[in-house]
């Protein structure tokens, strides 16, 4: 029996050894990890835990007496560490906090009273050892296998606080060699705003900050130094070169900062381990306002003495451990996709997840956010997938294990692709989805899904301008019955408001009123009130201009639409789908029937008159009074002002800041005036 157990704790190591190293290989070599933090560390434990119960086992390659991973083909040269960089063991909790308190008490039982802490925010970056000789940057190297590291120093020298030289703000002197330890990250702002101009180029976004981080080190050809100048070191640890004075870790980062390195402004001295568990519970609550991304507190015995005499175990120190997050990334399953219809018409795909811990919150569900980002990521109902919470609030699916597929009890399962309905699921209306854009939408305007913000949109002051009909008093017209489509807002009576709550007499007989001034109102007004997609102020008046009816336009196909001077090919789709939509065309019958109404264009031909007959300008950028009276002036005098630079564009008025539609219009050789220009014309 003894041999039958020995064989499969041997079979087991086997495994696990295969599994995390190529997970190591994944996560320090390749910068694309394939399983969470937590679930790396899990396989760690039962690896150790086998290894402790089987002693004889203990193979001299496993991960468990080894960092990081054996460096192979990045293309850099390679170099020996002054001294090894060793990793950190976990406590997952406050149990193995204590414990890790209580085995350095055991070891240091002769005077347990030095003992003290320095607590320091665990930072998710990529961890590098700075070498200075005779004060000056020399050389840079990853962590690599512990032993030996990747040279990137020609990279590292484009990190904006990397100091070039080290000076001592205190005048003491520097060391002939000094290696300063500490880790690369990548501050979440820079993230973001890398991730915002990846996406303007079409280019693939960066997973996480760690990754981005990590990967900039190892870039040889192409660099780009946009994202090595948005970099940050951080430093904690001098492991060679440290000064007589600096006696304890803290005076250890005081040392740092003095010779002008950033070092993490959370750390703090802690007399005991209860005050180093509050620090990580404290440094918790204010994970999500911090500037870069941790996952953890690493706690340090203060005393370098102490350090010295608690000494090191095969890959990691005795007198430090890593106080882990609960995991902000974990493993579920989807079990489902349904597409929720949001107050805009927008239909969103939502996941339905196992339930799942991440962050210390439960997760059942996330969005997969628009039909693209389904197919980019070939999500499908059965599909195991990694889950995170984002700014540790909004859940998100990360990526799809595509490898659980091809598992032996995988085999047999049907993964079907997801595809949103082309019926809304709210009201039924056929779904649209507009060629230049990614969401699919309802363009029913009485869904009730949307009949709320429809409402608000159409009382707005830009369309019908209904005074009075707040988002407060619209919610209790809809949830109270009184209103199921736009156009019942001018089927109400008195009576009926005054039921409501806060609606007395007097403020019911003032909408009454309001809404009989909102009857008469403009084409344009009108249009704008439909909440048809891309039509604002401008399109609305070159639509009202050019059809002179609403009746022309309904049945207008897309390209004659398109044909409308400022108007594009995104635009006319749009409005062309607005209105086949047979549910959208009884509403506007209706709204017609209870008295909303317009004056019909008169025949003018005074701008055919004016020194502008017959041109069309765009106007861009901060003039010098606002745009609408330079858009009258251009209309007194015959020409026409439309939003949307394009071939048929005679001029661009551009003042200060001009964007997209100044670099549009040069493209595309347009005559481009300033104000003085302008007015030269008229």
């Amino acid at each position: 029996m003894a041999d039958s157990e020995n064989k499969k704790a041997q079979d087991r190591i086997a495994g696990l050894i295969s599994e995390i190293t190529r997970h190591n290989a994944l996560y320090y070599r390749e910068d694309r990890p394939q399983i969470t933090d937590a679930e790396y560390d899990a396989l760690l434990r039962q690896l150790r835990d086998i290894e402790t119960e089987y002693p004889e086992l203990l193979r001299p390659d496993s991960p468990t007496q080894k960092v990081g991973a054996p460096i192979a083909g990045t293309g850099f040269e390679t170099a020996p560490h002054r001294s090894p960089m060793l990793s950190l063991d976990n406590a997952m909790d406050e149990a193995e906090m204590r414990a890790f308190d209580q085995r350095l008490r055991r070891l240091l039982a002769a005077d347990d009273s030095r003992l003290s802490f320095v607590a320091e925010p665990k930072l998710d970056g990529s961890g590098v050892e700075l070498i200075y000789k005779k004060g000056r940057f020399d050389q840079g190297l990853t962590r690599g296998d512990g032993q030996t590291g990747e040279d990137v120093t020609v990279n590292l020298q484009n990190v904006p606080s990397i100091p070039a030289r080290l000076t001592d703000a205190k005048g003491a002197p520097i060391p002939d060699v000094a290696s300063v330890r500490g880790e690369v990250v990548l501050p979440l702002a820079a993230f973001r705003r890398l991730n915002k101009d990846r996406a303007a180029r079409e280019e693939e976004p960066f997973a996480n900050p760690r990754n981005a981080a990590a990967g900039s080190l190892r870039q040889i050809h192409d660099i780009d130094y946009d994202r090595l100048g948005s970099l940050e070191f951080r430093a904690y640890a001098i492991a060679e070169g440290q000064p007589e004075s600096a006696s304890t870790q803290w005076k250890i980062l005081q040392t740092l900062k003095a010779w002008g390195f950033i070092v993490s402004p959370e750390s703090t001295r802690c007399k005991s381990v209860d005050h180093a568990i509050e620090f990580h519970h404290d440094l918790e609550t204010r994970r999500s306002s911090l500037p870069v991304e941790i996952d953890g507190s690493v706690i340090k015995v203060d005393p370098i003495a102490l350090q010295e005499e608690l000494g090191n175990v095969a890959r990691s120190p005795r007198w430090a451990i890593a106080y882990k997050f609960p995991p902000e990334q974990a493993r579920s399953v989807v079990v489902g996709i349904e597409a929720q219809v949001g107050r805009t018409g927008a239909l969103t795909p939502v996941a339905k997840l196992e339930p799942v811990q991440v962050g210390g919150v439960t997760v059942s569900n996330t969005s997969l956010h628009n039909q693209d980002e389904i197919d980019r990521k070939d999500i499908r109902e059965g599909d195991a997938v990694i889950i995170q919470r984002a700014g540790d609030v909004i859940p998100q699916l990360v990526r799809v294990l595509l490898e659980d597929r091809e598992l032996e009890i995988n085999r047999d399962r049907v993964y079907e692709r997801y595809t949103l309905p082309t019926q809304c699921p709210v009201c039924d209306a056929l779904t649209v989805r507009l060629e230049a854009e990614a969401v699919t939408r309802c363009p029913n305007i009485d869904c009730p899904a949307q009949l709320k913000n429809n409402l608000r949109h159409m009382a707005s002051r830009g369309a019908l301008d209904v005074d009075g009909l707040g988002e407060k008093l619209i919610d209790q017209l809809v949830e109270a019955g009184l209103v199921h489509r736009l156009s019942d807002i001018f089927a109400l009576h008195k009576e009926e408001l005054q039921g409501l709550e806060r609606m007395g007499e007097k403020s019911a007989t003032n909408l009454i009123a309001s809404l009989e001034r909102a009857r008469s109102t403009t084409l344009p007004r009108l249009l704008i009130a439909l909440g048809i997609r891309h039509v604002g102020e401008t399109v609305a008046e070159l639509l009202a201009d050019h059809f002179g009816d609403i009746g022309p336009l309904m049945q207008a196909t897309s390209s004659e639409i398109e044909a409308t001077d400022g108007i594009g090919p995104t635009i006319a789709e749009s409005v062309a789908r607005f209105f086949a939509d047979s549910a959208n065309q009884s509403e506007i019958k209706k709204l017609m029937e209870l008295g909303l109404n317009w004056p019909l264009p008169e025949p003018t031909d005074s701008k055919e008159e004016g020194r502008l007959s017959g041109l069309t300008f765009v106007l861009t950028g901060t003039l010098s009074a606002p745009r609408g009276e330079f858009k009258k002036k251009i209309e007194e005098a015959g020409g026409k002002v439309t939003g949307t630079v394009s071939k048929k564009t005679d001029y661009l008025l551009a003042g200060e800041n001009a964007g997209s539609k100044l670099k549009k219009a040069t493209d595309l050789a347009i005559n481009i005036l300033d104000e003085d220009g302008l007015e030269k014309l008229l």
